[in-house]
C-alpha cells in the first residue's frame, strides 16, 4: 500500500551520501487499544436486538465510529517512523498532513530508555532524547521495539561518525579498510622493532665502554708503574741504576775498596822516596 507508506527514501540527502541505518516501526503493543476499540463495535451492534426500530441508527453509527476511529489510530501508528541514518535521526509521522522532525547526530547529548514492566515482557520501550536544542518532535519516541539494540545502533553511528555527523565512508573505502589497518599495524610493528634495536645497540655500546674502562682500571691496579731511578754520576762501576740488586751493590763496593788499596800504598811509597827537602810541612 504505497498510499499509506511514508516513503522514507524521499527525505534522504542522497547527494551527501546519507543512507538508512535502521528504520524503526511502532511496536504492535501500540495498536492494542485501537484494536480493542474496533472490537467494541461488535457488542454495540448487539444492541439492535433490544432497541426499537426508530433507534437502530444509534448503535449502527456508534459501531461505525468505533471501527473508523480505531482504524485511523492504527494507520497513524503505521505512518509513524523513526529513522536512523549515518548523519542524523528523524521522525516522519502524519497521514493527510505529514510532519518531519530532524536531529543531527552531533546534537544528541544523551539517550534515555524507559522500559515499563509490560514493555520488559514484550520487548519494547520508549526513547527520551536530550539534545542541544530540545526538539519537541524528537523529545520522546514511544513504543520502540528492541530498544536496547536500537540504542546501541545509535551509539555505534555516533562513534563511527568520528566528526559527529560526518558522511559515511564509501564502499571502496570500506573494502580497503582491512588492508589499511594491516599496513598501519605492520608499520607500527616495524617502528617499534627499530626503536628496540636502537635501544639494544646503545645498551651494548655502553656495556662495551664500561667493560673496557673496568679492564683499564684493573690492569693499573695489578701492574703499578715504577719510575726508573736515575744513575748517579759517582756510582761505582757495575752499578745498573734501578735494575741493580743488593748483591750487585755489595760487589761494586768490594771492587771499589780493592781499587782504593793500591792507590793508598802508592801514595805511601811516593812519600817514603821523596828527598828531605821536599818533605811536607
Amino acid at each position: 500500500m504505497s498510499l499509506f507508506d511514508p516513503h522514507i527514501e524521499r527525505h534522504l540527502i542522497a547527494d551527501d551520501g546519507e543512507v538508512v541505518i535502521d528504520e524503526v516501526h511502532k511496536h504492535w503493543a501500540s495498536n492494542v487499544f485501537a484494536a480493542l476499540e474496533m472490537a467494541a463495535a461488535v457488542p454495540v451492534l448487539f444492541l439492535l436486538a433490544w432497541l426499537p426500530s426508530q433507534l437502530y441508527w444509534v448503535p449502527f453509527f456508534l459501531s461505525l465510529f468505533l471501527v473508523l476511529h480505531g482504524g485511523w489510530r492504527i494507520l497513524q501508528r503505521r505512518m509513524d517512523r523513526f529513522v536512523i541514518t549515518n548523519m542524523r535521526v528523524f521522525r516522519v509521522h502524519g497521514i493527510l498532513s505529514q510532519r518531519i522532525a530532524t536531529m543531527p547526530i552531533a546534537r544528541i547529548l544523551d539517550i534515555s530508555v524507559h522500559k515499563p514492566l509490560i514493555g520488559r515482557i514484550f520487548n519494547y520501550g520508549h526513547f527520551i532524547f536530550e539534545s542541544a536544542a530540545q526538539d519537541q518532535g524528537l523529545r520522546e519516541i514511544r513504543y520502540v521495539a528492541s530498544p536496547n539494540q536500537r540504542g546501541l545502533t545509535i551509539q555505534r553511528v555516533i562513534q563511527r561518525a568520528g566528526l559527529r555527523g560526518g558522511p559515511r565512508p564509501s564502499a571502496e573505502e570500506r573494502r580497503s579498510e582491512p588492508a589499511r589497518i594491516s599496513r598501519e599495524r605492520a608499520e607500527r610493528a616495524r617502528a617499534e622493532q627499530a626503536a628496540l634495536d636502537e635501544r639494544a645497540r646503545a645498551r651494548e655500546e655502553w656495556d662495551r665502554e664500561q667493560r673496557s674502562r673496568d679492564g683499564r682500571g684493573a690492569g693499573d691496579a695489578r701492574e703499578p708503574r715504577t719510575e726508573p731511578v736515575p744513575v748517579q754520576a759517582t756510582a761505582p762501576q757495575g752499578h745498573q741504576g734501578w735494575l741493580s740488586t743488593h748483591e750487585q751493590r755489595q760487589n761494586a763496593a768490594a771492587a771499589g775498596a780493592s781499587s782504593a788499596e793500591p792507590d793508598s800504598a802508592r801514595d805511601q811509597n811516593d812519600t817514603a822516596e821523596m828527598p828531605w827537602w821536599r818533605s811536607s810541612n
